[in-house]
Order: structure tokens, then C-alpha cells, then sequence
């Protein structure tokens, strides 16, 4: 509920198991399976309107803002609506799959009432399911701000170098490079070497620092021009790696 989850897979799964699920439901009853995923199938647009009209619009705009009777009325309303639309998709059935003979649907097709239940057990489910999610996904969140605020406490990178550990203040770092069993880190002063990985190192990093390149991690602060697949630092061109050209245009249309 709090955004739209960032992984459309996820909606897509879940609405195949409601077919699939509905389908079973309505062909066991009505003995014929075909003609209860058709069915389904005309009854799904409406249930997937609900659902999400009822998580991103009225939950986000009324329910998490805390203006409780407008999330109440405009929930009646768009029963109602959800309501009015399963009749017409009744009046479909009548005519496609009870050939216009109201005695040939099967009775489950012309209970309005255990229909609204239906989908809306349908919408909760997925609201709940959904919400589960963002939480997660939320906590997740929270959880990597505070770590970079602990490592943001620490406005240096702590290095051993020459048998000497040493403070590097995170303004003064340009980019560091990885020379497969050390590393340079490049200051505006000078330049470090140290005996660590660059993977490890990533991970030590604030959000401040970006990696573009299997041997490269550069400042984002100190960032002049971008293209495609290069990315220039102060007066230092470097090459942003084919697998990280996504990850980098990303981080900087967010910056």
C-alpha cells in the first residue's frame, strides 16, 4: 500500500492462481470447466479493477491518510459499481453461455451475492498479501538507511597502507580502482594503495560512492559528465562496465 511493488511478476502470478483457483471452483460445481474459465475470464477484468482501484486508490489516498468515511463511502460506491458491472457480466453469460435460456447457467452463475464474496474475499486477499510485501519490502528499506547512515557516521574510509592504518575523509575521494590484489584509492591529493578487495570495500562504502565498473568505484559528488559507457570524474574518464550501465542511469536519474 505503500507503492506499487517492483516486481510485476509477482501481480501476474498471483492473478494466474485466482484463475486458475476460480476455475476450479465454478467447473466443479457447474460440472464443465471450459465453460467456467470463460466465465472467469469475463469476470476477471472486473475483480482486477476492484482490486487495485481499491490498494492504490482508495488505501493510499484515504485509508493510510486516515480519512476514514471517505475510504468507507467510496468503498460502498465502488461495490456498488463492482456489483453493477457482474450483472452485465451476468447478462453476457445469459447470452453466450445459457444460449438465452436463464435455466441453462449453472446456479452459481446467477448468484450476484456469492459472486460480490467471491471477489471480494479476492480483493482482501490480495490487499493483505500485498500489504505483507511492502512491508517487507519497507523494513528492507529502513533497514539499508540505517546502515548507511552508520557508515555516513564515519566521514572517512579506515585503510591499512604501508603497514599503517590510515583515515581517507569520503570528500576527498575521487575513485578508487582495483588492480586485481590491491587497490588505488585516488584522492584529490594523492593516491592510496591498500591490500583489499574492491568487493569488500563496496560494501563498506556510503551511498555516496557508486560502482560502474568491475574495477571501478567512483564518487558520485565528484561526477562532470555521463554517456553511455563512460563517466567522467574530475578531469579522469573511466569505463562504466556493460553489466552496471542499467544500475548507473538508474542512481543518477534518482540523484
Amino acid at each position: 500500500m505503500f507503492k506499487k511493488s517492483s516486481n510485476p511478476y509477482y501481480h501476474i502470478l498471483y492473478w494466474i492462481f485466482v484463475i486458475f483457483i476460480l476455475t476450479l471452483f465454478f467447473g466443479r460445481s457447474w460440472g464443465n470447466n471450459i465453460a467456467s474459465f470463460f466465465f472467469v475470464s469475463m469476470l476477471l477484468p472486473i475483480t482486477l479493477g476492484t482490486s487495485y482501484f481499491f490498494n492504490y486508490v482508495l488505501v493510499s489516498l484515504f485509508y493510510l491518510k486516515k480519512s476514514y468515511w471517505r475510504f468507507g463511502l467510496y468503498s460502498f460506491y465502488l461495490m456498488v459499481v463492482s456489483l453493477y458491472l457482474q450483472s452485465i457480466v451476468i447478462m453476457f453469460a445469459f447470452i453466450y453461455l445459457g444460449n438465452f435460456n436463464y435455466q441453462n447457467l449453472p446456479p452459481n452463475a446467477s448468484d450476484t451475492l456469492l459472486l460480490a464474496v467471491v471477489m471480494y474475499l479476492l480483493v482482501f486477499l490480495g490487499s493483505f498479501l500485498l500489504m505483507t510485501r511492502q512491508i517487507k519490502e519497507r523494513e528492507n528499506l529502513i533497514q539499508k538507511l540505517l546502515i548507511d547512515q552508520e557508515k555516513n557516521k564515519v566521514a572517512s574510509l579506515q585503510l591499512r597502507s604501508n603497514r599503517k592504518t590510515i583515515q581517507i575523509p569520503y570528500n576527498s575521494i575521487i575513485f578508487i580502482e582495483s588492480m586485481a590484489d590491491y587497490i588505488k584509492v585516488h584522492t584529490i591529493a594523492d593516491t592510496v594503495t591498500s591490500k583489499e578487495k574492491i568487493s569488500k570495500l563496496a560494501e563498506r562504502l556510503p551511498e555516496q560512492f557508486m560502482r560502474i565498473h568491475r574495477s571501478f568505484i567512483v564518487n558520485k559528488s565528484r561526477i562532470k559528465e555521463v554517456s553511455y559507457n563512460e563517466l567522467t570524474v574530475d578531469n579522469v574518464t573511466l569505463n562504466i562496465g556493460r553489466s552496471y550501465q542499467k544500475t548507473v542511469r538508474e542512481e543518477l536519474k534518482d540523484n
